[in-house]
């Protein structure tokens, strides 16, 4: 089957494309933004890709294509959809392709949540790796351990990072509803993607048709410390159900599982033993907690998930160390909502128990471009020393949003006297912190460059 995938360059689409690849197919596809790593692989995998989209792809590399894999991102009006609608041409969207095609053959495992996604389900993946199941899965992002976002296996398990935006534009639905998990994982609740729901409720309501897929025998593993989560199970459950939680004292009474401060890990009473993240922030330690409980349903034993989760090497762009110039570190990390801004910043303050930490923000999300969080702005960002905020193109003023942080923060239209003002600023012991959900124009790469330019220069 030739496919000919539309949005190929967005995680979820390379994705595809990587499985459809590997499980015999012929895969081209096109994407008007591309950037690392999704260009890195595909072009790894040979996949042949057009700039744009072009209604003469028809006749040219899409020609003989049997059916066009339809990327959300891709809306009417869009001139290849047109084209592909007037001829008659046969579509689908990502998520009904693949559950077609792979998962209908599979036991999935599938995260959900705002929060923590991509990073639970690598460490999920991780730990049924290290337990010989050799799982295949569709993560949001590249495991360090794997060094690729998608793989297909003979494994019967799959492992996939269950999004809650919606399929595609025919098909308004969440895109997670397709899967038909038989172990799902829920790790928090918050509103998001403003610009699809109107309110929380509506998100609720998403996640309740979710929790009416898994078969009874199925099982739902869900923080038992978040009240949405709680009010989508109060709407009715039909499956078997764990929780988990903080140590804390305040921490469920119904959770089974619960982690320390320290990382030690119960399970039902019993001492499993302690997981050491080198970022470890309260949100790591409840993913470590989501990926052992899904891992067990699978017949990995809890002792066996926290061993294995000791060598868990983390995710590409989720606190990843870019590089380090003059005694500065710079880090890449995919934080693009209030909750996760704040987290990231307290993770890495946790792990880095000295320097000052320069926080470096796009905000890029269609939900931030909307201006519903900016309200929140300011208080996510209090964690660190410094605020450099990106604010090109953005529909509302930022400087306004930040200014309860006083002259800590500062607000820049233009990439390159933002990298000036940061290596400026920057100095002996600090920590960048770069939070983007994009490119950011390839700050990352400028920055260090700027940085080893003014070393070079000083040492001269």
């Amino acid at each position: 089957m030739h496919l000919h995938i539309l949005g190929i360059c967005g995680t979820f689409m390379g994705g595809i494309a990587a499985i459809a690849t590997r499980a015999g197919h012929v895969v081209t596809g096109c994407d008007a933004n591309v950037y690392p790593p999704m260009s890195t692989q595909l072009a790894a995998l040979g996949i042949e890709l057009v700039d744009g989209f072009g209604a003469t792809q028809l006749d040219g590399v899409a020609r003989d294509a049997d059916v066009f894999v339809v990327g959300n991102v891709v809306s009417r009006g869009n001139p290849l959809i047109e084209a592909i609608m007037e001829r008659g041409r046969p579509y689908v969207s990502g998520p009904q392709w693949l559950f077609e095609h792979v998962l209908t053959q599979k036991w999935v495992l599938a995260v959900a949540g705002t929060h923590g996604k991509t990073t639970t389900s690598a460490m999920l993946a991780h730990v049924l790796e290290q337990a010989g199941l050799e799982p295949g899965f569709l993560i949001g992002g590249v495991p360090l351990d794997f060094d690729v976002s998608a793989r297909l296996t003979d494994s019967a398990f799959f492992v996939i990072e269950a999004d809650e935006y919606d399929t595609a534009f025919f098909d308004k639905r969440s895109k997670f509803v397709h899967y038909r998990p038989r172990t799902l994982v829920l790790n928090n609740l918050e509103f998001d993607h403003a610009d699809i729901f109107g309110d929380l409720a509506a998100i609720e309501t998403q996640f309740h048709h979710l929790v009416r897929i898994v078969p009874g025998r199925g099982r739902i593993v869900v923080n038992a410390g978040d009240p949405a989560l709680a009010r989508v199970l109060a709407r009715g459950v039909w499956s078997e159900v764990e929780r988990f939680d903080t140590a804390a004292p305040n921490a469920h009474p119904s959770a089974e599982w619960t982690i320390a401060d320290d990382g030690r890990v119960m399970f039902d009473g019993r001492a499993l033993g302690g997981i050491d993240f080198p970022h470890g922030g309260r949100h790591s330690r409840l993913n470590a907690l989501a990926a052992l409980a899904a891992a067990r349903h699978v017949g990995v034993l809890p002792e066996e998930g926290v061993r294995a989760l000791a060598s868990f090497r983390g995710v590409k762009r989720r606190l990843e160390l870019r590089g380090r110039v003059d005694g500065i570190a710079v880090y890449d990390d995919f934080a693009h909502h209030p909750t996760a801004i704040a987290t990231t910043i307290d993770g890495l303050r946790r792990g880095e128990t000295s320097g000052r930490i320069l926080a470096v923000l796009e905000p890029r999300s269609n939900t931030m471009k909307l201006g519903t969080m900016k309200s929140a702005l300011a208080g996510s960002l209090a964690g660190a020393d410094r605020v450099f905020c990106y604010a090109a193109n953005l529909g509302w003023d930022a400087s306004a949003a930040l200014a309860p942080l006083g002259d800590r923060a500062q607000v820049h239209d233009d990439l390159g006297c933002l990298v000036d003002a940061i290596a400026r600023e920057a100095r002996e012991g600090d920590h960048v912190l770069v939070m983007s959900n994009g490119g950011f124009g390839g700050v990352h790469a400028k920055l260090l460059e700027a940085l080893a330019t003014r070393a070079a220069s000083a040492a001269g």
